[in-house]
């Protein structure tokens, strides 16, 4: 399991409670296919069983399989213990084995709230597009703004730059901090961004300070788009930026405030939300049955 305050490793990462399942009045599961990568989460009763995190393929359904197939790992579950699914994120509808499927907005902002409860002001950073949802104090939607549709100030963006620079994607925010503030480079568009930081290292800038520049913008991008929706205390962080310490901080300081931090994996909080919705939802038929 990817722990700390790196940015994800594009590897599969599971977690496993251990716990005996069997005699569980429900098994819930909740499955986020983003853009980039996908999350799958299982409940038994209230109790977190297992999760996993793997790189989205070109096929939703498959990458909506190969997650659960990750979670279940060794558990001992088959998908025909499951007894309610719940799809979110990108490819929400295209997950074949789900009962229903849910924004994710609302998954996010749910999870974050089980991860957070304090949290009012949730960031959530995916491979194509940033958001902040403001919650209230039962987790509920209130109100949110996205990015535009750009991978710049995304996780897309951060992977780009890291294969540009050859650099691990788990150590771009550390190097961002090995250096003195710079002027910021455009991240309006990562192509224009790209193209600026190769002129800017073949004048000389080493790859920490094209890193520095590129997450210093990507921070003042974040920072503006909490501006427009405001700030409510507490600030949570999901997704694989609260993994980047890099921007964190540089967000943080913007902000003047600390990110609150999630656990047990930031990545986890559309899934985990969905999660929690099929629980209700399963409950919602049983009771219809009745």
């Amino acid at each position: 399991m990817t722990t700390g305050m790196e940015y994800w490793r594009w590897t599969e990462s599971s977690w496993r409670s251990g716990m005996d399942w069997h005699g569980a009045d429900i098994i819930k599961c909740g499955i986020d296919v983003g853009s980039v990568s996908s999350q799958a989460v299982i409940f038994a009763d209230e109790h977190l069983l297992a999760y996993s995190s793997i790189r989205t393929g070109s096929s939703s359904p498959d990458s909506a399989q190969s997650a659960l197939q990750a979670a279940i790992e060794e558990t001992g579950i088959n998908i025909s213990d499951i007894d309610y699914v719940v799809g979110t994120g990108y490819g929400r509808v295209n997950v074949p084995f789900a009962h229903a499927s849910i924004t994710e907005i609302s998954c996010h902002a749910r999870g974050a709230h089980y991860m957070a409860p304090s949290g009012r002001t949730i960031l959530d950073m995916g491979g194509q597009d940033c958001k902040v949802i403001r919650i209230n104090e039962r987790g509920d939607v209130i109100e949110f703004i996205t990015n535009e549709k750009c991978a710049a100030g995304t996780g897309r963006g951060i992977e780009v730059f890291a294969e540009l620079l050859s650099v691990p994607i788990s150590d771009v925010g550390k190097l961002s901090l090995d250096v003195a503030e710079t002027p910021q480079i455009s991240s309006t568009c990562v192509i224009f961004a790209k193209s600026e930081a190769i002129n800017l290292l073949n004048q000389g800038w080493s790859k920490n300070q094209v890193l520095g520049a590129y997450c210093s913008a990507m921070a003042e991008r974040v920072y503006r788009l909490i501006h427009r929706i405001g700030l409510i205390k507490d600030f949570v962080i999901t997704g694989g930026i609260a993994k980047n310490i890099g921007i964190v901080k540089r967000i943080e300081d913007k902000l003047g405030v600390e990110a609150t931090l999630v656990k047990p994996d930031s990545q986890i909080a559309g899934a985990l939300g969905a999660a929690l919705f099929a629980g209700d939802l399963f409950l919602k038929q049983k009771k219809k049955a009745l």
